[in-house]
């Protein structure tokens, strides 16, 4: 019997489900678990940079029969990836099945954020890890030099790299972004994911608000935890945002300190359900 995680992934959505989901990876190591993302660069990310051991591309949601055994355990972060009809044959398929955003919520952070670390710089930018529809890429274009230093984008387009660089301080690599978001006081973001991940670095998040997606996931979090963020009338130029950071910053609200989730239950019904599947494969084994 094998655990197996999935997340929605893709340079047009981004990597947020597959950093809360390298979170709970983390958590669940003893049980050997497989991460499963839609784009094969997330699970190659993942194992990279996000402290994951097992990770495949599997294309969609859909396609994990194929990977899977029935009877085996999934946690999945799909972003309504899985229609109710799906959800159903999946939990019929699965002896335990966990979803976020129902039992297993969003503000999950990986624990490598609640190491802190010196600051190391005072500002930094990271839209995003996806600029599909070059909004980010438009801003930029359309402004004036940004004294900050730049977070690169996992999926952004690198005909945009030359244009985009000569427009900040400095560009931090991918690779980067760890250390980046533990090490910068204050950082702006498009990110509600990078927002909390900030916050259990010890550090201050700013929100700013993309204007080329209608949904943007999770956004009670910025309430729950004080975030402050960037109005809509702000966000017309990168000028204009980073103007309106530098006010917040100057009187940073205190915001909700994150403590980590506990999910000592799942831990438990997983545990119980592996130590079950070991007393009856023999029996299984022997019918073969």
């Amino acid at each position: 019997m094998q655990l197996y995680l999935y997340g929605k992934s893709g340079h047009n959505f981004g990597l947020e489900n597959i950093r809360r989901l390298s979170a709970i990876y983390d958590m669940l190591k003893e049980f050997d678990p497989i991460l499963c993302t839609a784009d094969y660069r997330a699970a190659t990310y993942a194992k990279q940079y996000l402290q994951v051991d097992k990770g495949v591309g599997v294309d969609v949601i859909g396609n994990l029969p194929h990977a899977m055994e029935r009877g085996d355990m999934l946690i999945f972060d799909d972003s309504k990836e899985a229609s109710p009809t799906m959800k159903s044959h999946m939990d019929d398929f699965c002896t335990n099945l966990y979803e976020f955003g129902k039992d297993i919520p969003f503000d999950i952070v990986h624990n490598q954020y609640f190491n802190h670390t010196d600051i190391k710089h005072q500002k930094a930018i990271f839209f995003s890890d996806d600029d599909y529809s070059n909004y980010f890429f438009n801003l930029v274009k359309n402004s004036s030099k940004i004294d900050m230093p730049l977070i690169w984008g996992h999926y952004f387009f690198l005909k945009n790299e030359d244009l985009i660089r000569s427009k900040f301080s400095e560009i931090f690599e991918e690779d980067d972004y760890v250390d980046m978001i533990k090490s910068t006081k204050y950082l702006l973001t498009s990110s509600v994911n990078s927002c909390l991940e900030s916050i259990a670095s010890g550090n201050n998040p700013v929100y700013f608000k993309r204007l080329d997606k209608e949904l943007i996931e999770n956004i009670e979090l910025l309430e729950k935890y004080n975030i402050p963020t960037i109005s809509e009338e702000k966000l017309d130029s990168l000028e204009n945002i980073v103007a309106e950071f530098e006010k917040i910053i100057q009187n940073y609200p205190e915001t909700k300190a994150i403590k980590q989730i506990d999910i000592s239950r799942m831990k438990e019904e997983i545990a119980k359900t592996t130590k079950l599947f070991e007393t009856i494969k023999p029996s299984l084994e022997y019918k073969l």
